[in-house]
């Protein structure tokens, strides 16, 4: 319809150009006509964008074709040359038998030496220029593994000259080198050590003879094969610990004394006056380890004085065993050692009260040592943890046996066994039998044995089980002591 109306009042407005209705008809028709032309000419427009774009997508897919072609292809010239690698590799795959050949003394293994001054051995045209090679040993049985390389190239007078003891050689090493040789026609591969573990720097000598010069002195004086001194840090720096602590007593063994300050010493000794009574009065409680005792008691009560275990003062914090038994009240075995669970029944039998009050009080005491030494152990502080010490025994524990970081040390640990045996001894009127005590202190039976003997007792053999008696005078094992190695 719009493209009908112009046209149509174009025409009219031609032929009758004198109506003013028809030049009014005529004027709408050519806006008209204008629109439309610009109404087509972005239509036309937008034709040839949408024919722009879709001509760009044609080309970003031919051009993503070709990347992927060429991606592609890429791909199987990469799997080429990697089966082509690997079939290479397979056919030069060798299956070789690996033989290792040991130091032997009688033969000097192969020896292996460089050249820092830059010549080269092996740039002779014939077999007649290669240079001569020997070897020397030094002679004597100590140092026979000491070696001298000399090298001379032909027609020369230049010597090159190598050692595994001197220069470079006594830097620390921190591997092991070993020559490897392939043999493609039998298969193998044998390995064997070189000479001294070491690489020869062959250092040029101009003007010598193939005579190897002397050592300097003070090699001569020195082995090789000792461990340098405490002063030199850096040879020492990357031993290990155990190695540091046996330098240290090869060095105590290996100390000399010194004959002036021997002197010097022997004359101070003489005149020192010695107490001969002060002597006479020491106790040997810390050389034996065992508890006060009288070595010339002629009753088993005084050999070891029961009032120099159990001080006055403590009776009165033992009495937890006779408040019980007096109140008529049943006791919990399960809370006491085995040695005082199975002699509680032994206690209700005694007529005599102050002689039940004094065991009791002795079996106590047993039941707080024990449960002391278990506290300060790693197998035994589950079932001492939650017992109750009287305040006036746990200081005298912590002052007696010191425990350390929460550990007896050996000495302590013995003294306060040796502590619980003396008093065991005490409430089976000195003949004990050993198999109960020894679960409750986690010993075995012969272990505890040397216990005993350490505190004078003899041992024997009834109903298949040891009994510990104590014969008076005391005679105690005389003291072994290690010898030093």
């Amino acid at each position: 319809m719009l493209l009908g109306s112009p046209v149509v009042g174009t025409y009219e407005c031609s032929r009758s150009s004198q109506n003013p209705s028809l030049s009014k008809t005529s004027e709408r028709g050519a806006t008209q006509t204008q629109f439309c032309s610009l109404l087509f000419g972005s239509l036309e427009t937008m034709a040839d964008i949408e024919t722009g774009s879709q001509f760009h997508d044609l080309e970003d897919e031919v051009s993503e074709r070709k990347k992927r072609r060429k991606e592609k292809k890429r791909k199987r010239d990469k799997e080429k040359k990697i089966e082509e690698v690997e079939a290479n590799i397979e056919e030069d795959k060798l299956q070789a038998q690996i033989q290792v050949f040991p130091d032997k003394a009688e033969k000097i293994p192969p020896i292996v030496g460089y050249f820092p001054s830059g010549y080269d051995p092996c740039r002779q045209e014939s077999e007649q220029q290669s240079p001569t090679a020997r070897v020397y040993r030094h002679q004597a049985k100590n140092r026979s593994g000491r070696l001298h390389l000399v090298v001379r190239p032909p027609k020369t007078k230049v010597n090159f000259v190598g050692t595994n003891f001197s220069g470079e050689a006594t830097a620390p090493q921190f591997c092991t080198y070993a020559l490897g040789v392939l043999d493609k026609e039998t298969h193998t591969l044998k390995i064997m050590p070189i000479a001294g573990n070491k690489i020869f720097r062959m250092e040029p000598n101009v003007g010598g003879s193939d005579i190897v010069a002397k050592e300097p002195s003070d090699m001569a004086q020195s082995d090789i094969s000792e461990p340098k001194t405490d002063g030199d840090v850096d040879s020492r720096r990357y031993w290990t610990k155990r190695a540091i602590k046996q330098h240290k007593k090869l060095h105590a063994l290996n100390q000399e004394d010194d004959p002036e300050s021997q002197k010097i010493v022997g004359d101070k000794i003489k005149e020192v006056v010695a107490n001969k009574e002060a002597l006479e009065g020491t106790s040997a409680d810390v050389a034996r380890n065992v508890p006060p005792h009288n070595a010339s008691a002629t009753v088993p009560e005084e050999a070891y004085p029961l009032e120099k275990i159990i001080l006055r003062g403590e009776w009165d914090f033992l009495m937890d065993i006779y408040e019980v038994l007096q109140a008529e009240a049943e006791v919990v075995i399960k809370n006491y050692p085995i040695f005082v669970g199975n002699r509680i029944q032994r206690l209700q039998e005694i007529q005599d009260d102050e002689e039940k009050k004094t065991l009791c009080c002795i079996l106590s005491y047993i039941a707080h040592l024990i449960k002391f030494k278990d506290l300060h152990s790693m197998d035994g502080y589950s079932s001492a943890k939650n017992h109750k010490f009287p305040s006036i025994l746990r200081q005298k524990f912590g002052t007696m046996f010191d425990p350390e970081s929460k550990r007896l040390s050996t000495v302590k640990n013995d003294l306060l066994i040796s502590y619980v045996l003396v008093l065991t001894l005490y409430a089976d009127g000195f003949r004990t039998s050993i198999s109960d005590i020894a679960k409750d202190l986690r010993m075995h039976s012969y272990m505890l044995r040397a216990h005993f003997e350490n505190l004078g007792c003899k041992l024997g053999q009834e109903n298949k089980s040891l009994v510990a008696t104590l014969p008076v005078p005391l005679k105690f094992p005389d003291v072994r002591r290690r010898r030093r190695r």
